[in-house]
């Protein structure tokens, strides 16, 4: 007699013969393009005031423990608890991120004119207008923080803050121009940045608001009069009798506070992906990494209601990045620190135990690192020793720090779409007096932007924007467009599987213009009989380019000659 145990083993060897058998990895429907944040909701006031619309807690961040937390406590703790680093989770079945309400796709799905570029989140008609009356723009707060002097100016019912270059720190209009440079790459690539807009104003436009203060990062607060209001004009950029600054629209809807870089958001009813997980921030190291943005912490970004109308409880949350102006070689008073930017964390433990088991023998790359004497402003920002895989931001986070090889080649195939002309038209915004210190920036942000191309392209496969029509599967190699590798590194090949077969079949592909590749595919199964989403219809397509370790695998289903192949699946194994 078969004993139950023998039956349900049996049963389970059956069940697995039925599950390997059937080859489908993805169901007949169409990837998720939009994530569900984006959709208004209605907030639970439950026990709030309910006049204190949203009902949202303000979230404020603390630097220094931020610091510490990032730094030792969250890296011991993961440790101790072993904690995986995963897969991110806000991926669709094209391996691409919907639009949410953390990263909208531009540049990265439709082609964008050098003006779109240039404008960024800057609408036509939404800077701060210099050719007001005298007196028309109000300093109605002071900068309370950060590196760079400034205060909050309000003109024709809008705020903005301006920021003030530092010009006895050497750096010129670098610290203005990163901030509206950085800001439209930003904006192009997919993240939300803000309208920063270099402005060039006469004294006579401010008037002063009476009674104002201002709170630098250490000691007391200081009287915000006439007196401190030139000694920062004094020490900014001018042209003539022109003051320039980086003016900054404030952000649409209420402020929440910043983002964190783990966890979510516990009154946000849609915010349910921990922040480590969403491929858009761990993605967001690469881009830091390709503009030297090293102040890359939570710190440096707004996260804001936006209300849906009457109700100000209805509404969903949007997330910005802000405060680049680091970006492109900022420097600090001790050039020790200024050096290691992008090389190393302010408190980097695996360099000091080395350094200390060593005698600190071993030089780093950023003790051979000098400024450029062709721009010096821009200090020890270079194309030189850039490294991709140990880029350093100013101190770790749980985003960053779980980048895997998927998540950085999605960043740079975003990254790679920029062409030199748009690079050009984002570094524009900027508005140098100097022409040469634009050369260079274009420069080295197309040399970096190659760095990351040989990193990322080299492992997984660079192919995408793939479309089926009619008996042809057509994609664009981002490397062979972008000329990474000569030509004649390119080596297309292309293997078939269909329904539950189990030996790939070699199949022809051929190269076109323009990176294009393709593959033809006529229907092998018939337009009726079996259902459109049954596993004899599944085909695997792989097609490999001869410079990826893993060829870009299509996954599709063979709906017969009338409805053609349906494309379900887009898949990018790690070696």
């Amino acid at each position: 007699m078969v004993s139950r145990d023998a039956l349900l083993l049996l049963a389970a060897l059956g069940l697995a013969a039925c599950a390997h058998s059937d080859p489908r990895r993805y169901g007949l429907r169409a990837p998720v393009t939009r994530d569900q944040d984006l959709d208004d909701v209605t907030l639970d006031c439950k026990g709030k005031d309910a006049k204190n619309a949203p009902c949202l807690e303000e979230y404020v961040s603390s630097f220094a423990w931020d610091a510490a937390d990032n730094t030792l406590f969250r890296p011991i703790s993961e440790a101790l608890i072993l904690k995986p680093r995963g897969p991110a989770r806000n991926v669709n079945a094209f391996d691409e991120v919907p639009d949410s309400s953390w990263f909208v796709n531009r540049i990265g799905v439709r082609a964008m004119t050098e003006q779109e570029v240039f404008d960024g989140y800057c609408k036509p008609g939404k800077t701060l207008n210099a050719d007001l009356p005298d007196g028309s723009w109000l300093i109605d707060h002071g900068k309370d923080n950060g590196a760079n002097p400034g205060f909050r100016v309000k003109s024709e019912g809008v705020k903005y803050m301006l920021k003030l270059d530092a010009i006895d720190d050497k750096q010129g209009e670098r610290g203005t121009a990163a901030t509206a440079i950085a800001a439209r790459l930003y904006y192009a690539a997919g993240w939300w940045a803000p309208c920063d807009a270099i402005v060039w104003f006469r004294r006579a436009l401010l008037a002063l608001k009476p009674g104002l203060e201002i709170q630098a990062n250490v000691g007391k607060a200081k009287d915000f009069d006439e007196k401190l209001l030139q000694e920062l004009l004094d020490n900014t950029s001018k042209r003539g009798d022109l003051y320039r600054a980086a003016a900054s629209r404030w952000l649409p809807g209420k402020s929440l506070g910043p983002f964190t870089y783990d966890g979510t958001r516990a009154d946000d009813p849609s915010d349910v992906i921990p922040h480590e997980h969403r491929r858009d921030l761990r993605g967001a190291r690469v881009i830091a990494a390709w503009l030297n943005h090293f102040d890359a912490r939570e710190q440096n970004s707004m996260a804001t209601w936006m209300s849906a109308g009457a109700d100000e409880n209805k509404g969903h949350v949007r997330h910005w990045y802000i405060d680049l102006g680091d970006s492109f070689g900022s420097e600090w008073t001790v050039e020790g620190f200024s050096k290691s930017h992008g090389h190393a964390y302010v408190l980097d433990f695996p360099y000091l135990f080395e350094d200390f088991f060593t005698l600190g023998i071993p030089r780093r790359p950023w003790d051979y690192n000098t400024r450029s004497p062709e721009a010096p402003i821009f200090g020890f920002f270079s194309e030189k020793d850039f490294d991709p895989d140990v880029w350093r931001n100013e101190y770790p986070n749980a985003a960053f720090s779980n980048l895997t090889e998927g998540d950085g080649a999605w960043a740079t195939r975003i990254i790679a779409r920029f062409s030199p002309e748009q690079i050009r038209a984002a570094v524009r915004a900027g508005d140098f007096t100097d022409p040469a210190h634009s050369a260079f920036l274009v420069r080295v942000l197309l040399a970096r932007q190659r760095t990351l191309e040989l990193r990322y392209f080299q492992k997984l496969s660079p192919i995408t924007d793939v479309v089926v029509s009619g008996d042809k599967v057509c994609g664009v190699d981002l490397a062979r467009r972008k000329e990474t590798w000569p030509e004649a590194a390119f080596r297309y090949q292309a293997s078939i599987v269909r329904g539950a077969a189990d030996k790939p079949l070699p199949h022809p592909a051929f190269a076109e213009e323009d990176g294009r590749v393709c593959v033809d595919l006529p229907s092998k199964q018939p337009d009726g009989g079996a259902p459109d989403d049954d596993a004899s219809r599944y085909v695997v397509l792989r097609i490999a380019n001869g410079v990826a370790k893993t060829p870009l695998e299509l996954h599709l289903y063979d709906r017969g000659p009338k409805k053609g192949h349906t494309l379900v699946g887009i898949e990018r194994r790690e070696p």
